[in-house]
């Protein structure tokens, strides 16, 4: 019995693994190029996300909050978005109404708060799961021309896609760092259950001291990707109207866009409609 949970331990660290997570962050920002999601105009991507991302704040009832919860776990599904990402997604707001719903119990309260962080929880989970669909159906290119044609700032638009580039680097960075730290560090024994909880202790200090280093060589090298940038010249081609319209002369609205729209919209509708009715 103990080296069965000894092999099921192992056989769960090595899913969470360095690489593992690596491979998770990269395939979510650059994995999805052929889904359905990915093959939309990034302007209407956009356009759908601001509506998700916005109106439900505003609105407390539960039928309207449902239709659209489902709406987005469907483009979620369509986008292929990464284990790790829905994994963190469900621990972070199911966790934090269960902790809500803990304490209103504990401080006096009754079933009644059950319909409240219901709602609550239907309003982040829409929204993140919007945020989630979009991001993770363009890439760093797509993403800032969108921006771009809806009359973003050139620096802003170009700082976003660029920290989407900087991110397998900087994932290369962390991990390089960690197996520095981990070469020059004497790691304690973790045979029995107080060793275990030891070498996790040391683990989570050993990362907690990668992030200086990791910052300050990420700077150095953002440092000379300016460097080369300037020397091309991308402050005139950012700034160029001639050279704008090229870039933005790839975005075409197809039929599949006016039917995700259509879609999305019959769905809305039929969630105002069970508003009104009950």
């Amino acid at each position: 019995m103990e080296r069965l949970s000894d092999k099921l331990s192992e056989n769960i660290l090595s899913k969470f693994s360095m690489d593992f997570l690596r491979n998770q962050v990269l395939k979510n920002a650059y994995g999805n190029d052929d889904t359905v999601i990915a093959a939309l105009d990034p302007r209407i991507l956009l356009a759908w996300y601001l509506f998700f991302g916005l109106v439900p704040w505003f609105v407390n009832e539960l039928p309207f909050l449902l239709g659209c919860f489902l709406l987005v776990m469907v483009t979620t599904i369509l986008a292929r978005v990464a284990g790790l990402v829905l994994f963190l997604f469900a621990l972070g707001v199911f966790s934090q109404t269960g902790y809500l719903f803990l304490v209103t119990l504990l401080f006096g309260g009754d079933a009644s708060a059950v319909m409240p962080l219901l709602i609550l929880t239907l309003k982040v989970a829409t929204i993140s799961l919007a945020s989630v669909t979009v991001f993770s159906g363009l890439d760093p290119d797509r993403l800032s021309n969108g921006l771009m044609w809806y009359g973003c700032p050139e620096r802003l638009s170009f700082s976003i896609s660029y920290a989407y580039r900087m991110l397998p680097m900087l994932m290369e960075e962390f991990q390089n760092v960690l197996l520095s730290y981990r070469l020059r560090g004497n790691p304690p024994a973790h045979e029995t259950l107080r060793g275990k909880v030891r070498y996790l202790i040391y683990q989570v200090k050993i990362i907690m001291q990668s992030f200086y280093p990791l910052m300050l060589n990420t700077a150095k090298r953002s440092r000379t990707t300016v460097e080369a940038l300037e020397l091309r010249g991308y402050r005139y081609a950012a700034v160029n109207q001639t050279v704008k319209r090229m870039k933005l002369a790839a975005l075409k609205v197809s039929y599949n866009d006016f039917l995700f729209l259509a879609i999305s919209f019959l769905c809305v509708a039929l969630s105002v409609l069970c508003c009104t009715l009950f």
